[in-house]
């Protein structure tokens, strides 16, 4: 097995070969045929390899093929769709490494077209996740033309690469059946985790809301905004979905988010994406992702 996983290694970093970084942007791209609609490198269920103890060198090595401050794409064939993976985050380098050496494969394995980028919030404010996937949406799109934006927690492993990282008609939920919950479902309107949305999906719903700082809330709002604007929300297969969530200590609860969960649909329009102001204090483009810190 581990011959195999290898040989699937060493081809898909050879279709995602280095390239020139200034033709992406050119009027006049090279034409190349669109890449199947399912990648033929995908593996099927694959354990996360868990090591905390994994030097950074050693993943920067495995993965030398990122290139173009970490944006990717295969060499052989053009991407279906362009993917920007949205990682909000605190002070979790040792979970970091381990999803960056896990996720990158996952990645490539499905010929996407993407870049990582990671969102953190000054240390004197208390964490706000919602927030951070605003900007992160926001930041992205001044730097590329994505089409799908797929928001996820650091602390999550996609255990199978059939769950494709693509955006759909309507927003949708990956992240179904997480070993925590013993591959349950913990509650129907949950929307947290991993999730997928298109550019047109969030600036409909106004993104998310920013108003729920500490832990907890966010996605539940995001689910009413959802079901506010008549939309549907995609979930797949329970066998399919599945993600193994690294260990970390609890954060302390948002302890107004239920009222500000049933208050939400009052100032949908007023609290979002379109009304959020910020400022950069920081911005760095690492080998294997784009990190940027902001404050408020």
């Amino acid at each position: 097995m581990e011959l195999v996983t290898g040989i699937h290694l060493f081809v898909v970093q050879w279709l995602f070969a280095p390239i020139n970084c200034s033709l992406w942007n050119s009027s006049n791209p090279v034409k190349i045929p669109l890449c199947p609609i399912i990648s033929p490198f995908l593996v099927g269920v694959k354990t996360p390899v868990v090591d905390l103890s994994i030097e950074w060198e050693d993943v920067f090595a495995k993965y030398d093929v990122v290139r173009c401050n970490g944006h990717l794409k295969p060499s052989s064939c053009q991407a279906r769709q362009k993917v920007a993976l949205i990682v909000p985050f605190r002070d979790r380098y040792g979970h970091l490494k381990v999803f960056l050496n896990h996720i990158h494969p996952f990645l490539m394995r499905q010929q996407l077209d993407y870049k990582i980028y990671l969102i953190d919030l000054d240390d004197d404010i208390l964490f706000n996740k919602g927030l951070l996937l605003n900007v992160g949406f926001l930041e992205s799109g001044k730097e590329y033309d994505y089409d799908c934006y797929i928001f996820h927690d650091v602390d999550l492993l996609p255990e199978n690469d059939h769950n494709l990282y693509r955006c759909s008609d309507q927003p949708r939920h990956m992240s179904v059946a997480v070993d925590k919950f013993n591959y349950k479902l913990p509650y129907v309107s949950i929307f947290g985790g991993v999730s997928a949305m298109t550019k047109d999906q969030i600036l409909f719903v106004n993104g998310f809301s920013n108003q729920f700082s500490g832990w907890g809330g966010e996605d539940d709002d995001m689910f009413n905004r959802l079901k506010f604007h008549n939309m549907t929300l995609m979930r797949s297969m329970d066998d399919v979905s599945t993600y193994k969530m690294l260990k970390h200590k609890q954060s302390h609860p948002n302890p107004k988010r239920f009222k500000l969960i049933k208050t939400g649909m009052e100032r949908v329009k007023q609290d979002g994406v379109k009304n959020l102001q910020y400022e950069i204090l920081k911005r760095n483009e690492f080998p294997l992702y784009t990190y940027i810190k902001i404050t408020i």
